[in-house]
C-alpha cells in the first residue's frame, strides 16, 4: 500500500499498517506525540487500519497526516509543533473533547447508575453529553463527577474501538435497552453505515473471533458507549477539563419529546490554557452585550413585541446612524445607488429566487390572501390540511422577505440595460425575517428581526474579479476603522459530492468559475483563507470574514457572494456590444452582515467605551456647583452647535460622585468647569480612559474633537 505523507513523499507499507505504526516507523517522537490521524482527510483513531477507511471513500492515493499534540514547556504552557498540518491544533482538540465527554459519560453512569446515554458530541469550545436521568444534576455535583473523571484518566485505560455487523450490532443494542442507542444505530445504518462501531474505554475481556472486527460482541467490563470515534489513545492523554454547566434539551430538539439534561464541559491540554479559557469567559460575561447594552440603554427586548426583535432606544439608535452614514459615505464614493423595498412580497416571487423552499425552515409562515382563505373555508380545508398547504407553499399570499436580493432584481429587471450601464450597484438598509427557534435566540447576536448593509451587483463576467475587489475592500474598510484588524477569510464552496450537492442549484461550471474567482479575491487580502465545500450558499459561493475581538472570541460578519443562478431564474439580461443579450453576475454584499449582530459584537468589543465618533453621549460637562450652570449650558451649546452629542451634569452631586458617574457611563470626554474656566473661557478636559488634561481654551478643544471625531480615530 503506498502512503503519501503531507511534505508529498510516498512511502509503501503493509495492508495492515495504521497510522500508530507508520507513525512509530518514522520516529520515536512522532509516535509518542500522536493522538490520531487523517486519512484522505478524514479523522481516525491510530489503530484503524489505514486500507479500511481509504476504501471507505475509494480514493488512491491515500494520504495520511498524523495528528499530535503540543510539546508542554516547563511553564505548563502548549507549544504547537512546527510542522502540523493545517488545523491541526482543532483536529487535536476535537479528539480530546470526543475523549473527555466519554469519561465524563463514564464517571456519570458510575455515580448515577440509571443514566441513560443519548449523544455527546465534542463542540469548538467543550463538548456536552445529553443523558435521561430521572434524579437532576446540579453544579454541586460537579466536584464528585470531576473527581471520578479524574480517577479514570489516571487509570491511562486505553479507548479500544470494535465493530459488529449490523444483526449484531441491533442485537446487542436491544438486549441493553437503551432506546435512544438504538435509534442513533438505526440513524446511522440509514444514512449508509454498514457496521456499527463500539467503543471500550479499557481492554477488551475478550479477544475477537474474526481479525479485526468482530462477527459476535465480545465480553466487555469496562465502560462502553456506541460511537463513530475517533478518540485519542488513551484516558491519560487527557489533559485540564472542566463541568461548565447544565441544561434542559430534548430529544432531536423537539420540546415534545423526551427530556434531557445536557452537561456542558470543557477540556485542554494543559492547566494554563483552561485557565486562560476561563478568564476569557469571565471577560466575556462582564462583556456581555445583553447586560451592558440594558445598562447603557441601547436596546430593549420585550416579550409584549416578540422574542428576538429588537427595539432600538435613542442611544444605540445613534450607533447604528453613525455606522450607516459611514457606510454610505464609502458607497457614494464607489458608484452606489440607494434603494427601498417592501418588507413583504409574493410568495411566487421567492420560489422564483429558491429561497422558498431552500430556506422554508427559517422563515416565517407565508401569509394567506383572504380571498384563498375564505375559498379554503368554504371547502372545509382542515387545520392540518392548511398547514400542509402552507408547508408546501400550495398557497397565493404573501412572505415576510428572509432576503433583499429578490426585490433588487426585480428593480433590475424593471428596466432594459445595456453593457454601457454596468455594472449596476444597489444598496440597501433592508430589514429582513427569519424563524430562529427560541432557544437559539441570543440578544442581538441571534434575532428573528434584522437589517442587512445589503447591497447586490450586476456586473459582466468581465467586470467580476475587479467588483470583488471593491466589495472587499469596503469590508476591511469597515475593519480597520473599528480596530477590528484580527479576521481570517472563510471561502463556501458547493460539496460536489453524491448526495451532498442537491442543497446546491445552477451549472457546475458557472460554480467553478464563481469559486475560483472567489478564491482569487481572497488570495489577494494578505491574510489566511480556508476554502471549504458545504460552506456556499445555495446560489453561490461565499467569503465570510470572521472577526476576532479584544478578548480573542471568533465572530462571523462581513459576508461577499458571487451568484450565476439568481440571474438565470429571473431571466436577467443586458444588451451586449454585439447587439444580443447577455446574462449579468450577481455579486451579493453585506460588510456589516446584520446591523443587530455586527452592534452587538462592538458592545462587546469595545465594552460600551465607544470610539468618540460612534459614542450616544460624546461630551458631558460638569458643572463644580449650581453657580456655574449658566457657563456649563453655554459651553454645551457651542459644542451642540459644532454637532457634538453633549449633555450637561445639573445634579446636586459632588464633583467627585458627577465624576464616577460620567465613568461608568463610559462618556468619551468630561469637562469640568469652575469660576476660573468662566473668566477665561476655558474648560478643563478629563478623558475617560487618559484622565485629566489640563484646562484649554474652549476653542482648541472644539477644534481637537472635531479632528479626532472626523478621523474616526479609535
Amino acid at each position: 500500500m503506498k502512503i503519501t505523507l503531507p511534505d508529498q513523499s510516498v512511502h509503501t507499507f503493509d495492508d495492515n499498517a495504521t497510522p500508530g505504526s507508520v507513525a512509530a516507523s518514522i520516529g520515536e517522537g512522532l509516535a509518542r506525540a500522536a493522538l490520531g490521524a487523517k486519512v484522505n482527510g478524514k479523522l481516525v483513531d491510530l489503530t484503524r487500519p489505514i486500507a479500511d477507511v481509504a476504501a471507505e471513500g475509494d480514493s488512491s492515493p491515500v494520504h495520511l497526516a498524523i495528528v499530535t499534540g503540543p510539546r508542554i514547556n516547563k511553564k505548563g504552557e502548549a507549544q504547537w509543533r512546527d510542522g502540523t498540518p493545517s488545523g491541526g491544533d482543532a483536529d487535536a482538540l476535537y479528539l480530546l473533547r470526543h475523549s473527555t465527554a466519554h469519561v465524563m459519560a463514564e464517571a456519570i453512569c458510575k455515580l448515577f447508575p440509571k443514566t441513560q446515554l443519548a449523544y455527546g458530541p465534542p463542540l469548538d469550545n467543550g463538548f456536552y453529553y445529553d443523558l435521561a436521568l430521572d434524579t437532576p444534576i446540579s453544579s454541586a455535583d460537579f466536584p464528585k463527577i470531576e473527581a471520578e473523571m479524574k480517577r479514570i484518566v489516571e487509570e491511562d485505560r486505553p479507548f479500544t474501538r470494535y465493530e459488529l455487523d449490523r444483526d449484531t450490532g441491533m442485537g446487542k443494542l436491544y438486549d441493553e435497552r437503551n432506546k435512544y442507542k438504538i435509534d442513533n444505530a438505526d440513524r446511522a445504518l440509514d444514512g449508509g453505515a454498514q457496521r456499527l462501531s463500539f467503543y471500550v474505554t479499557g481492554p477488551l475481556a475478550a479477544e475477537p473471533d474474526e481479525g479485526r472486527l468482530f462477527e459476535k460482541a465480545p465480553r466487555v467490563t469496562n465502560f462502553e458507549d456506541l460511537c463513530m470515534g475517533p478518540h485519542v489513545p488513551s484516558t491519560g492523554r487527557i489533559g485540564a477539563f472542566k463541568i461548565m454547566s447544565v441544561a434542559t434539551s430534548h430529544w432531536h430538539g423537539d420540546v415534545e419529546s423526551d427530556r434531557f439534561q445536557r452537561v456542558y464541559g470543557t477540556a485542554f491540554f494543559t492547566q494554563a490554557e483552561l485557565d486562560a479559557h476561563l478568564a476569557q469567559l469571565e471577560e466575556a460575561k462582564q462583556r456581555d452585550h445583553r447586560v451592558v447594552g440594558q445598562r447603557h440603554g441601547l436596546f430593549t427586548i420585550d416579550e409584549k413585541v416578540g422574542q428576538g426583535l429588537i427595539l432600538w432606544k435613542p442611544a444605540g439608535a445613534i450607533i447604528r446612524q453613525e455606522l450607516q452614514k459611514f457606510i454610505l459615505m464609502h458607497l457614494e464614493r464607489q458608484g452606489y445607488s440607494q434603494v427601498f423595498t417592501p418588507h413583504i412580497g409574493r410568495l411566487d416571487l421567492f420560489k422564483t429566487s429558491g429561497h422558498f423552499p431552500y430556506y422554508q425552515d427559517s422563515q416565517y409562515p407565508p401569509l394567506i390572501l383572504r380571498e384563498q382563505l375564505s375559498t379554503l373555508a368554504k371547502e372545509n380545508c382542515t387545520c392540518a390540511e392548511l398547514a400542509h398547504k402552507m408547508e408546501k407553499g400550495d398557497i397565493d399570499g404573501y412572505l415576510l422577505k428572509p432576503m433583499n436580493c429578490p426585490f433588487h432584481i426585480q428593480i433590475y429587471a424593471s428596466e432594459k440595460h445595456s453593457y454601457r450601464d454596468l455594472p449596476i450597484r444597489l444598496a440597501e438598509f433592508g430589514t429582513v425575517y427569519r424563524w430562529e427557534q427560541s432557544g437559539e435566540l441570543s440578544g442581538m447576536t441571534r434575532v428573528r428581526g434584522f437589517t442587512q448593509d445589503d447591497a447586490h451587483l450586476f456586473v459582466t463576467e468581465d467586470q467580476l474579479d475587479v467588483e470583488l475587489a471593491g466589495c472587499l475592500d469596503l469590508v476591511k474598510a469597515v475593519f480597520t476603522t473599528l480596530g477590528m484588524t484580527d479576521y481570517r477569510v472563510r471561502v463556501g464552496l458547493r460539496d460536489p459530492a453524491p448526495g451532498k450537492s442537491d442543497k446546491f442549484v445552477g451549472d457546475a461550471e458557472q460554480w467553478d468559475k464563481a469559486g475560483e474567482s472567489c478564491r482569487k479575491a481572497a488570495a489577494s487580502l494578505g491574510v489566511p483563507f480556508t476554502a471549504e465545500e458545504g460552506e456556499a450558499a445555495f446560489y453561490g459561493p461565499k467569503i465570510d470574514f470572521v472577526v476576532k475581538d479584544v478578548i480573542g472570541r471568533e465572530w462571523q460578519l462581513g459576508t461577499v457572494q458571487v451568484d450565476y443562478v439568481l440571474p438565470q431564474r429571473f431571466n436577467l439580461e443586458y444588451t451586449g456590444p454585439d447587439n444580443q443579450p447577455h446574462r449579468p453576475v450577481m455579486i451579493h454584499r453585506a460588510p456589516f452582515g446584520s446591523m443587530e449582530r455586527f452592534i452587538g459584537v462592538l458592545i462587546e468589543h469595545f465594552n460600551a467605551s465607544f470610539p468618540l465618533w460612534l459614542s450616544p453621549e460624546q461630551v458631558r460637562v460638569l458643572p463644580i456647583s449650581d453657580k456655574f450652570l449658566d457657563y456649563a449650558h453655554s459651553v454645551a451649546s457651542q459644542l451642540q452647535q459644532a454637532a457634538f452629542r453633549v449633555t450637561v451634569d445639573r445634579s446636586n452631586d459632588r464633583l467627585n460622585a458627577k465624576i464616577a458617574t460620567a465613568q461608568q457611563d463610559k462618556v468619551p470626554y468630561m469637562l469640568i468647569v469652575g469660576g476660573k474656566d468662566q473668566e477665561a473661557g476655558t474648560v478643563s478636559v478629563r478623558h475617560r480612559s487618559q484622565g485629566d488634561r489640563g484646562a484649554v481654551p474652549l476653542a482648541q478643544f472644539i477644534a481637537d474633537l472635531k479632528q479626532e471625531r472626523d478621523q474616526r480615530r479609535l
